[in-house]
C-alpha cells in the first residue's frame, strides 16, 4: 500500500522538528506506520527549505535555472556545439557531478550519465527501503540530480549486489561482462557520443569491485561499439555500430600524469553560481547515501582526466595538455556535413541549411537582452523550420545507413535544442492537469457525476476529464493552432471543450478532453524485476523500456502555435494534484495503477516454533477507482492452517479510501521452514493480489514499486531470555525492533525526548541501532548516560556505524577501539568462534556451525581493527584470501554491566527471517542477564 512517502523526506520535515529536537510519528492514509528516524545536519534541512534556483513543485521538476533568460541563455550555448560526451559510472553518487555541470551547462555539449546499477544493495540513511525499492528511491534521486547537471541518465540490468572487493566477483556476480557491455554498447550506439568518459580506471584503485568493472567496461565498450560482430541483434535492431573519436579515464590526481585539468569552480554569470556549485545542489540529492551538502565555496575547483584512447590528432595523444575533453572534433553545425566524407556530394543541400542555422543561432544570442528575451525567438523559429525540412530530406537522401543515422541523430537534437529555446524566448508554458470536481471557472466539468471526481492514479477502463491550458508570458502575441494528447496505444481521448484563440501578452487558452483508459493499460510500474534478492540481473519485462531509467508517463499534452507565421511546439506531462499533510498541494504525473492496492501487515512475520499461536494478519486495501466500490477479500494460506474468517466484504464510499480488514490465522504443524500467506481481493469480476508503495520524497519525482500482497512468515526454533525488558534507540532504516517483538521480545522504542531525560534503569538492555550515531546528534549528546546505564548493571549493544572517523573521534566506546570501513561481504564465509565459552553462545540458545547457513546480502560491515584489551572478541570472519576480521562483535565488561560493539549484519538478517541470525541476536541482547 501507500506507505509514508516522507519516511523519505525526513531531511526536510525535521526543520520543524529542530525546534523541539524530537523525532515525529506521524502517518498517511493507506501506509503503515513508521517513525521518523533520524536527525540530519540543519544545514542539510535548510538546503532543500531555501535551496536558490529550484522550483517549488514536488515532481522533480528542473531548476530554476533552466528557465527564463538563465535557461535560454544555456539553450543557445546547446544549439552552437555538436558536442556529444558519455560518462560512465558504477553506482548513483558515482559521477563528476562538478565535470557533468561543466560540460553541458558551461560548454553547452549534451552528456549522458550511463550508470551500471541502482544502488540497491546499499544501505539507506533516510527511511527503511532495502534492495529494489531503495533502487527505485535511488534511481529517483539520481534523477534529480541530473536535472541540476542538466545530462541525460541511462542504466544497465545489473544489480548492485552488494560491496565488493573484486572485479572477478563482480563479474561472476554479473554472469560476465557480456550482459552490461551489451547494454553500454546499446546506449552508446543510440546515443552515438564523440567522446566517452569513464569515472573509474579499472584498477585496485577504484576501490569497490563494481567500481574497478565500471572501468574495465568501458574501455571494452570503447571498442565494442563499433565492432559489428559485438551485439548483432542490436544492429539488426537498426542500432549501426558506432565509433567514439576519444577515451578518457578519471580519478587522476594533480600530481599525475594528466591531459586535461577542468576547473569546475568557474563561475557563470547565466547560473550566478558556479559550476561545482550548482553540481553541489544537484548531488545533494543523494539523501539515502548521506550525501547531502550544501552549495559549496565559490573558487576554484579542479579535475583531472588522462586521454587513453584518440582517433584523432590532439596534444593529448602525445602527452601535452588538452583544453577539453573535444579539442581535435569539429562541433560545429557545419561540421555534421564534413562527417559524411565523400558522400556529402549526395546530399549539397545539407551544408547550406546547416550554415543557415548557425547564423540563426548568432541573431538569436545577439538579439535578446534580459528585459525582452522574446527578440530572440523569431530567428529560433526560423531555425526550428529549417532543421525540421532538412530532416524531412536527410531521411530520404540517397545516402549509405551510417552516415545518414550519425547526420540524423545531430539533427534531430537541434531540432529539440531549437524548440526549447524557442519556448524559453517566448516564456510560453503548458500545463495539463487531470480536473477536479469544478473548473478553474467554478463552473461544473462535462460528464455523469461518476466521471466528475479527481483521481489520484488511473485505473483501467476509467474515464476522466483533463484540461490542457497553454500560457503565453512573452511581449508577443501568439496564435495557438492547437492542443492534442499524445497517448499510448489503446487510450482515447475527445475534446469536449475549447478555449483556444490567438493569446495577447498575458492571456491563456485551453482544450478539456475526455480521457478513456483501456482495460488492458500498463500500469505504472518498473520496466525490470528479480525474483529474489540473490539474483544481481535484472529480468526486463518490457523490452522497449530497456536502459531507461524508468517508463514514460503516458499521456502528454502538446500544442503547436504560431508566431508571425512560424510555428513552434510545446509539450508537458499529464499531472495529477494531491494535497499532502506536510507540505500541503502539490502534484506528480498521472499513473495508471490497480483498481485496489492491497498490502499485508506486517509484510514478513518471524514465528517461532511452539509458540503462543494464532496471529493476527491485517489486510489493508486502498480504493483507487472513482466513488462507491464492493468487493472480497480472502487470505490464501497452508491448506492445513486455520483462518478466520473466509472472507470479507470490502465497501468504499470515494476514490482514495483506506480500510484494514483482520483475520485470525492458525498456523499447524509449524516446523523450521518458510510460509506465505497472500490475500486476494475478488473486484468487478477479476482478482487482485499485490499493491504499491509510492516513492516520493519532496524534491524528487515520484514512482510506484510493487510488491506481492503476501506475508512471508519464517518460523524458527529459538529459546527467549527470561523477563528481558529491551529498549531500542532506532538509527536509520532499522526494523530490527518488529522482528524482536514478533519472537515475544518485550521492546520499547526509545524517544530521544526519554533518552535525553528518562530514567533508563528499567531497561535489562539497550540497543543502538544502526548508524544512530551517524545521524541523531540525541545519541551523541546523551552518550554518557549509555555508558552510565552499563556501569550501574545493563547490557548496551550498538551496532555500526557508517561515518567510522566521526565515531572515533566522538570517543564513543567505554574503552579505546577503532572503528573502520572493513567488512566481510560474502555472506557465506566462514565464521569462527573464538570465545567458545562466552554466554553470547550459550544462552538462551546454543549456537552451532549451522547457525551461520542462509545469511543474505553480506556478514558485516565496518568491523574493528583495534581495541583496548579489556574488550574479548568474540567471532572473526573474513572474505576469501583476506585475513581474518576478528573486530565484528566485542565484548567487554563495564563497571557492572556489558558493553557489546557488533558489525554484524543484523539488520538485514533479522528482517529476512535467517534463524541462526535471530538466535546469535537474542544472545547478545541477553547477554549479561543469564544469571537473571
Amino acid at each position: 500500500m501507500q506507505r509514508n512517502a516522507r519516511k523519505r523526506d525526513q531531511w526536510s520535515y525535521f526543520a520543524a522538528s529542530l525546534i523541539v529536537g524530537m523525532l515525529v510519528e506521524f502517518k498517511m492514509s493507506g501506509s503503515r506506520t513508521g517513525l521518523a528516524r533520524i536527525f540530519l545536519a540543519p544545514v542539510l534541512v535548510l538546503l532543500l527549505l531555501a535551496v536558490p534556483g529550484r522550483r517549488a513543485a514536488g515532481d522533480g521538476s528542473r531548476p530554476m535555472v533552466d528557465s527564463g533568460v538563465a535557461g535560454l541563455a544555456q539553450a543557445i550555448r546547446k544549439l552552437k556545439t555538436t558536442a556529444r560526451m558519455i560518462h560512465t559510472t558504477a553506482h548513483p553518487d558515482d559521477e563528476d557531478s562538478g565535470m557533468l555541470a561543466l560540460e553541458s551547462r558551461g560548454q553547452g555539449a549534451s552528456v549522458l550519465l550511463l550508470t551500471l546499477n541502482r544502488g540497491e544493495g546499499g544501505q539507506n540513511k533516510t527511511g527503511s527501503e532495502l534492495f529494489d525499492s531503495l533502487g527505485v528511491l535511488r534511481t529517483l534521486e539520481l534523477l534529480a540530480a541530473d536535472a541540476y547537471y542538466g545530462v541525460d541518465q541511462r542504466f544497465t540490468r545489473v544489480v548492485d549486489f552488494g560491496f565488493s572487493k573484486t572485479p572477478e566477483e563482480t563479474f561472476n556476480q554479473w554472469h560476465g561482462h557480456d550482459i552490461a557491455l551489451g547494454d553500454m554498447v546499446r546506449v552508446i550506439r543510440t546515443y552515438r557520443p564523440d567522446v566517452l568518459v569513464a569515472r573509474f580506471q579499472g584498477n585496485p584503485r577504484d576501490g569497490h569491485g563494481h567500481h574497478q568493472a565500471s572501468g574495465i567496461l568501458t574501455r571494452e565498450a570503447f571498442k565494442a561499439a563499433a565492432d559489428p560482430a559485438r551485439f548483432p541483434d542490436e544492429i539488426k535492431e537498426g542500432l549501426l555500430p558506432w565509433q567514439p573519436k576519444k577515451l578518457y579515464m578519471g580519478g587522476v590526481r594533480a600530481n599525475e600524469e594528466y591531459n586535461l585539468k577542468l576547473d569546475t569552480g568557474a563561475y557563470d554569470p547565466a547560473l550566478g553560481i558556479s559550476y561545482a556549485q550548482i553540481a553541489h545542489l544537484g548531488y545533494s540529492r543523494h539523501l539515502s547515501q548521506g550525501d547531502g551538502r550544501s552549495q559549496g565555496p565559490a573558487g576554484h575547483s579542479y579535475t583531472y582526466y588522462k586521454l587513453l584512447e584518440s582517433l584523432v590528432n590532439t596534444p593529448g595523444t602525445s602527452g601535452g595538455h588538452e583544453e577539453g575533453f573535444f579539442d581535435g572534433i569539429d562541433t560545429t553545425l557545419e561540421g555534421l556535413a564534413a562527417r559524411l566524407g565523400g558522400e556529402e556530394s549526395n546530399v549539397p543541400f545539407v551544408r547550406p541549411v546547416l550554415s543557415d542555422l548557425e547564423r540563426f543561432v548568432s541573431q538569436a544570442e545577439a538579439g535578446f537582452t534580459p528585459d525582452n528575451p522574446a527578440r530572440a525567438a523569431t530567428p529560433l523559429l526560423a531555425g526550428l523550420d529549417q532543421v525540421r525540412s532538412l530532416i524531412q530530406k536527410v531521411e530520404t537522401a540517397n545516402l549509405s545507413a551510417a552516415p545518414k543515422l550519425d547526420l540524423l541523430t545531430g539533427l534531430r537534437t537541434k531540432e529539440s535544442q531549437f524548440m526549447n529555446a524557442a519556448n524559453l524566448a517566448l516564456g510560453v508554458a503548458l500545463e495539463a492537469t487531470v480536473d477536479a470536481s469544478e473548473s478553474d471557472d467554478g463552473q461544473e466539468a462535462p460528464g455523469p457525476p461518476n466521471q466528475r471526481q479527481a483521481i489520484s492514479i488511473a485505473v483501467p477502463g476509467q474515464t476522466f476529464t483533463l484540461t490542457a491550458r497553454l500560457y503565453n508570458r512573452s511581449r508577443r502575441p501568439i496564435s495557438p493552432v492547437d492542443i492534442r494528447l499524445s497517448l499510448p496505444e489503446g487510450w482515447k481521448a475527445e475534446e469536449i471543450k475549447r478555449d483556444l484563440k490567438d493569446l495577447a501578452p498575458g492571456e491563456s487558452g485551453s482544450v478539456r478532453f475526455r480521457v478513456t483508459v483501456p482495460d488492458n493499460a500498463e500500469y505504472a510500474r518498473p520496466y525490470w524485476h528479480r525474483d529474489n534478492t540473490q539474483e544481481a540481473i535484472y529480468t526486463i519485462d518490457k523490452p522497449r523500456y530497456v536502459t531507461l531509467p524508468l517508463p514514460p508517463p503516458p499521456v502528454l499534452a502538446v500544442a503547436a502555435y504560431s508566431l508571425a507565421g512560424a510555428a513552434g511546439e510545446i509539450s508537458s506531462v499529464a499531472t495529477v494534484r494531491f494535497v499532502d499533510a506536510i507540505y500541503g498541494p502539490n502534484e506528480r504525473p498521472l499513473a495508471v495503477g490497480p483498481p485496489v492496492s492491497i498490502d499485508l501487515q506486517p509484510s514478513t512475520q518471524v514465528l517461532v516454533v511452539g509458540g503462543n499461536h494464532p496471529d493476527s494478519v491485517v489486510v489493508g486495501i486502498r480504493n483507487n477507482t472513482m466513488g462507491a466500490a464492493h468487493a472480497v477479500v480472502r487470505l490464501e494460506a497452508p491448506s492445513d492452517w486455520k483462518v478466520e474468517p473466509r472472507n470479507q466484504q470490502v465497501t468504499f464510499g470515494r476514490e482514495g479510501e483506506f480500510n484494514s480488514y483482520t483475520f485470525k490465522v492458525t498456523p499447524a504443524s509449524l516446523r523450521e521452514s518458510r510460509y506465505t500467506v497472500k490475500a486476494v481481493v475478488e473486484y468487478n469480476g477479476k482478482e487482485y493480489s499485490e499493491g504499491y508503495s509510492i516513492i516520493w520524497r519532496q524534491d524528487l519525482g515520484t514512482f510506484y514499486y510493487y510488491q506481492p500482497s503476501v506475508q512471508h512468515i519464517n518460523s524458527i526454533r529459538t529459546a527467549l531470555p527470561a523477563q528481558l525488558k529491551v529498549g531500542y534507540i532506532e538509527g536509520a532504516g532499522d526494523d530490527i525492533p518488529e522482528t524482536l517483538r514478533q519472537v515475544g521480545i518485550n521492546v520499547e522504542t526509545i524517544s530521544p525526548a526519554y533518552l535525553a531525560t528518562g530514567d533508563l534503569s528499567k531497561y535489562d538492555t539497550i540497543v543502538v541501532g544502526i548508524r544512530a550515531y551517524d545521524v541523531r546528534g540525541d545519541v551523541k549528546d546523551n552518550n554518557k548516560r549509555l555508558l552510565d546505564f552499563v556501569s550501574r548493571g545493563g547490557t548496551l549493544v550498538v551496532q555500526y556505524n557508517q561515518s567510522v572517523g566521526a565515531f572515533n573521534a566522538g570517543k564513543f566506546t567505554p574503552y579505546p577501539a577503532t572503528a573502520t570501513a572493513k567488512r566481510v561481504t560474502v555472506e557465506e564465509a566462514p565464521v569462527e568462534i573464538l570465545a567458545p565459552d562466552d554466554s553470547v553462545f550459550h544462552y538462551p540458545n546454543e549456537i552451532k556451525a549451522s547457525d551461520f547457513d542462509g545469511w543474505v546480502q553480506e556478514r558485516g560491515v565496518y568491523f574493528m581493527d583495534k581495541w583496548d584489551p579489556k574488550y574479548t572478541a568474540l567471532m572473526s570472519s573474513h572474505d576469501p584470501g583476506e585475513d581474518p576480521l576478528p573486530g565484528g562483535l566485542l565484548r567487554a565488561s563495564y563497571g557492572e554491566g556489558t558493553y557489546i560493539y557488533t558489525g554484524y549484519a543484523f539488520f538485514r538478517q533479522l528482517p529476512a527471517g535467517v534463524p541462526g541470525a535471530v538466535r546469535l541476536f537474542i544472545n547478545v541482547i541477553a547477554a549479561g542477564h543469564q544469571k537473571k
